[in-house]
């Protein structure tokens, strides 16, 4: 049994049921709606988006087992439900692009290239993880693919993406620059400010708001006065789109035509990618604040089985195939645990590493 299926755990239910947002497709109108956009992607592709998702999911699941048994510590966000934003936009860009993202990263990490076996060894607090151990399940971190974190401070990463942006045109490539954000990020100051910067100094910059609903237990309409985040884009007249966030290749194109926005003419986009995490906000969180009726309804747009589903009724794969997918992305997930639990504990001497720039000489 997956995590995701022990995710209405401790939710009260409804008097009354949800409303649905209207610009959201059901299940089916999804599924239509990406067979239309298979003859544009190759099997290969499509396999490819397919097998990264899933890669994620197991990767996840995971994680919430080992946190549940005492292996990983900390705070601990996860990802499931929400695989389609980061793995159709980070599907849309060069391995030289740059990805900044908050502290839900590990499907932001693996899609840009980090492997499993660091990032579970980092979550596992230990030398050989990605960040030495230091930073844990919020701050992934890894030059060599230009994926610059996981960023615990919320909102704390689009200033910072910002002046990549400002960097890469500076230097004049055509690099662009990925920047995730959750929906309570719009509210700080630094949102407006990096958004009106972008685009008066016109930067390359895609700012993706991943709209799941809920600032930790904060539904969106107790928190945001105007809550059509796509439209605060015209405050700074900048290009914006709505994107259903349960749908793969919809991000993936949406994120096509901001990039190619941002590397021709060196101009910001901002997309509100709506979607909806199954699982609390932390490990931690009991999740109180929703009906089991509302998850249960978002669970039937699950990302990763609309997408199967599609893939095995267009005959680009079989169930053979996807069972075969399946068994190979579990033994990655598998391999990179005992790459977490056989890897040392960082030194003692590492608590005087990385706090500056240089190292300070310490006293014999």
């Amino acid at each position: 049994m997956g995590a995701e299926d022990n995710s209405a755990t401790g939710v009260m239910d409804p008097e009354s049921a949800e409303v649905a947002d209207p610009r959201l497709d059901a299940a089916q109108a999804v599924k239509a709606a990406q067979k239309q956009r298979f003859a544009e992607l190759d099997r290969k592709t499509l396999t490819s988006i397919y097998r990264q998702m899933l890669l994620v999911r197991r990767f996840e699941e995971k994680s919430a087992e080992a946190y549940s048994t005492g292996k990983i510590g900390g705070f601990c966000h996860l990802y499931i439900g929400q695989e389609a934003v980061a793995i159709g936009a980070i599907s849309a860009i060069r391995k030289d692009d740059y990805v900044l993202t908050s502290y839900r990263e590990h499907a932001h990490a693996i899609a840009k290239g980090m492997s499993p076996e660091s990032v579970m060894a980092e979550l596992y607090g230990k030398a050989n993880g990605c960040s030495r151990g230091k930073g844990g399940s919020m701050h992934m971190f890894d030059k060599e693919v230009n994926f610059l974190g996981g960023h615990g401070i919320v909102g704390g990463q689009i200033p910072l993406a910002t002046g990549v942006a400002f960097a890469t045109k500076y230097k004049q490539t055509d690099q662009v620059t990925l920047c995730f954000f959750g929906e309570a990020a719009v509210n700080q100051g630094a949102f407006h400010e990096s958004l009106n910067m972008a685009q008066l100094w016109k930067l390359p910059c895609i700012y993706i708001c991943e709209n799941n609903q809920y600032g930790m237990g904060t539904s969106l309409e107790r928190s945001m006065s105007f809550q059509d985040i796509s439209e605060k884009a015209c405050a700074y007249e900048i290009a914006s789109e709505f994107v259903d966030g349960m749908d793969v290749l919809a991000v993936r194109e949406a994120t096509l035509r901001a990039v190619e926005r941002a590397r021709k003419n060196y101009l910001p986009t901002l997309l509100e990618v709506r979607t909806y995490r199954f699982m609390g906000h932390s490990m931690s969180d009991p999740g109180n604040y929703r009906t089991r009726a509302e998850i249960e309804r978002y669970q039937e747009r699950d990302p990763l089985k609309l997408f199967s589903a599609s893939l095995k009724e267009e005959g680009i794969l079989s169930e053979a195939d996807m069972k075969k997918i399946d068994d190979e992305v579990r033994a990655e997930v598998e391999q990179a645990v005992r790459f977490a639990e056989e890897s040392p504990l960082p030194e003692p001497e590492e608590l005087f590493t990385d706090v500056y720039a240089e190292p300070i000489p310490r006293n014999k």
